[in-house]
């Protein structure tokens, strides 16, 4: 916990009366969160994400949050003899692997996560796309780079094909806080292994949210020398990609955020989850914490 005894009052009354006016504009905004990297693993970030997530929901607005698990999902493919494998950032996901995601993600990770934020003081509800149908997809099918025209079948993969927001805006009428973990379910009942960032992206566009927050294990979107970018537009996005600065786990990553940004999210920012608080420096004051995502 943050040590405040050395910070004088007027200090923490100005640190305070910073965060009125975004309280004032977020408030009973939706702000989906994108929960992975370092601040999933560090005990001391999950303690600052879980507080922050608490908060955000105190002073009213409407944090969702969506979460990975791709190292506690190798961990125990370590375990059972097998290495995970990933093309184009996305895991390649067979029957034992999609068994092992399920287990991991709408299990063990969802629920440690649903009981941290209930401890610091919040009301957290665990779901998966399964619930409800909350979250419809249909098997992915991938260009393969060398080859455009091939597709490549990466297993039970799956692309939203749609996402039914009314189990979020009932969850909010109780001023609960939606845990999400990216598994959809087939027009067969089929589960699908869905990357948490396309996740995070659709649930944004369908729910209109104010924000999609994005954490990462690096300062935000970097150029080819390790500069931080605090701003990008789709063109360079688009050269960045091409001249391969932008590749494996970023790519979901920006793809969903520029969806998001493009189809009505008013901002969209790629930030660093080892930064002790960062949802509450990236949202409630002035000083940013990684890349802004324009639409234009």
């Amino acid at each position: 916990m943050l040590n405040t005894a050395s910070i004088s009052p007027e200090t923490k009354a100005g640190v305070l009366a910073e965060a009125l006016p975004f309280i004032k504009r977020f408030f009973d905004k939706t702000i989906v969160i994108k929960y992975g990297g370092n601040a999933m693993t560090d005990p001391k970030l999950k303690d600052c994400f879980a507080r922050d997530v608490v908060l955000l929901k105190l002073v009213g607005m409407n944090p969702v949050v969506v979460h990975g698990g791709g190292p506690q999902i190798d961990d125990l493919l370590k375990r059972v003899g097998k290495q995970g494998q990933f093309i184009q950032g996305m895991r390649v996901t067979d029957e034992e692997t999609m068994d092992i995601v399920e287990m991991v993600l709408g299990g063990a990770v969802n629920k440690e996560i649903v009981n941290l934020i209930n401890r610091h003081g919040g009301k957290a509800v665990g779901l998966t796309g399964q619930d409800g149908g909350f979250i419809r997809a249909r098997k992915l099918l991938m260009p393969n780079k060398e080859n455009p025209e091939e597709m490549l079948d990466i297993g039970l993969v799956g692309d939203i094909t749609s996402i039914d927001p009314s189990i979020i805006a009932f969850l909010d009428t109780g001023d609960f806080i939606p845990v999400i973990a990216p598994i959809g379910v087939g027009p067969d009942s089929e589960s699908y292994n869905i990357n948490a960032d396309v996740v995070a992206g659709k649930l944004a566009e369908v729910l209109q949210a104010e924000k999609l927050i994005l954490l990462t294990n690096t300062p935000g979107v970097l150029d080819k020398n390790g500069v931080l970018l605090t701003g990008l537009t789709p063109r360079q996005i688009d050269d960045m990609v091409a001249d391969g600065t932008l590749s494996g786990g970023m790519l979901p990553k920006i793809s969903s955020a520029l969806d998001a940004a493009r189809s009505g999210v008013r901002s969209v920012h790629i930030i660093d989850g080892r930064v002790e608080h960062a949802l509450l420096l990236e949202i409630l004051t002035e000083a940013g914490v990684g890349t802004l995502i324009k639409s234009k």
